[in-house]
């Protein structure tokens, strides 16, 4: 579980991951979806995560150049399961809501 969770630590990696399930994606489209996120974090959480063996970079040889991140099958697979936990969060979302208000 440690292993799993270092892997996706941080707050955008799994919102990322999500978004990279759909296919490959410009930086610039996946900060456009990303409202808060800056050029700076989205480029360092995307560094760690083709370190991790998560996502793909491909930079196309074309001006100016292009760059397009994929999911690795590895991070496919994390995505995959990922799925539960996501869905026990939106079954879960208004009693996790008022837990936190009353705390």
């Amino acid at each position: 579980m440690t292993a799993a969770i270092a892997v996706i630590d941080g707050k955008w990696k799994t919102a990322l991951l999500w978004l990279l399930e759909s296919g490959p994606q410009r930086p610039g489209e996946l900060r456009r979806r990303l409202p808060g996120l800056s050029e700076k974090v989205l480029t360092q959480a995307l560094r760690e995560m083709e370190a991790d063996g998560l996502v793909h970079r491909e930079v196309h040889d074309v001006l100016p150049l292009k760059t397009v991140y994929s999911l690795t099958p590895f991070g496919r697979e994390l995505s995959e399961a990922l799925g539960p936990v996501s869905d026990w969060g939106h079954r879960r979302l208004e009693k996790l809501a008022e837990a936190r208000s009353a705390s």
